[in-house]
């Protein structure tokens, strides 16, 4: 079978996606990166070498923070950043759509597109009020699953409002309303709702939020957040099928666009899995920039370079 491999890989999980030549959906990985993106990489590639024994890799499309050091160790056919990944995916699924609200682990971006081509994006990389790690911090705190997190807070008849401009803020507030006697489900509805309006407030500031609306990356999956969410706008919010892993999803479909008309991918096959990946940096003297150079070997053999502004040092490695 032929298949298109996208790999989204950020600062808190690894996301796979495997789609098939109409665009379907055949399987998805979801692995916690833990810090070490190539051994992230090496174990879905190991896993899927293993579970799928009759694929055929016809591209493959790398995205998120680690896009370029995965691109050059699997060898791919598309390097995008997030926005445009999760921007096709979308389409993909809501070909209409003109919203997308993402929330990752470590950082949220909303995405603006009007007749199939993105206007306007922002996206939120310093505060982490309203990401998962934030939403897993206070979960731990009150000792009870992320899982449960959204179902508790659905139960929720009276919300009590938190100050949701701060992660450290929100917390404190949370505690205060606690020892006050609120409920836990009135706690955690109003807690997704000052998320809410923390991330319209920041994100969506000055923009025009018009449905369809899709809601993307893994905080998607709280129910509490997409109630707040629909509760916020007025209108429906769409979780679409594979909301988690839409980045990955994305970067497949734009392999699967950039090897039109080549005879090969640059995939260097599943042994990738089995190779050892060294990683180095250096600070470059050439010039007032001092540009971080990051060099990669793979079995001790130079196969990559990247960080430059002149192509100095990237233009002088050819990967094979």
């Amino acid at each position: 079978m032929n298949v298109y491999l996208g790999l989204d890989v950020g600062s808190v999980s690894t996301n796979v996606a495997i789609l098939t030549d109409d665009g379907t959906v055949l399987d998805t990985l979801y692995i916690r990166t833990q810090g070490k993106p190539v051994e992230a990489v090496q174990k879905a590639l190991c896993h899927i070498r293993t579970t799928h024994t009759q694929l055929q890799v016809m591209g493959v499309g790398t995205t998120g923070s680690g896009r370029e050091l995965t691109g050059i160790v699997v060898g791919a056919d598309s390097i995008k950043n997030e926005i445009t990944a999760h921007a096709v995916a979308a389409m993909h699924i809501v070909p209409e759509v003109q919203t997308i609200l993402e929330i990752g682990g470590q950082d949220s971006k909303i995405i603006i597109l009007r007749n199939g081509v993105v206007t306007d994006f922002a996206m939120n990389t310093v505060c982490a009020a309203g990401t998962g790690s934030f939403l897993d911090q206070q979960a731990a705190r009150l000792n009870i699953p992320i899982e449960e997190f959204g179902d508790i807070a659905l139960k929720s008849r009276s919300p009590v409002r938190i100050a949701g401009r701060c992660a450290v803020f929100a917390e404190s507030d949370m505690i205060h309303k606690q020892q006050t006697g609120h409920l836990l489900p009135d706690i955690l509805h109003g807690l997704c709702q000052a998320l809410v309006r923390n991330y319209l407030n920041n994100l969506g500031k000055g923009k025009q939020i018009q449905g369809p609306i899709l809601f993307q990356g893994g905080v998607a999956a709280n129910k509490g957040m997409h109630r707040s969410f629909e509760e916020a706008l007025g209108q429906q919010v769409i979780v679409p099928p594979h909301f988690n892993v839409m980045g990955a999803v994305g970067a497949a479909l734009l392999a699967q666009e950039a090897v039109q008309g080549k005879k090969v991918s640059l995939f260097r096959g599943f042994e990738v899995a089995d190779c050892v990946y060294q990683p180095s940096s250096f600070e470059c003297g050439g010039c007032a920039n001092l540009c971080e150079i990051v060099k990669i070997h793979m079995n001790g053999e130079q196969i990559g370079c990247w960080g430059d502004r002149c192509g100095k040092w990237s233009s002088a490695v050819t990967v094979a």
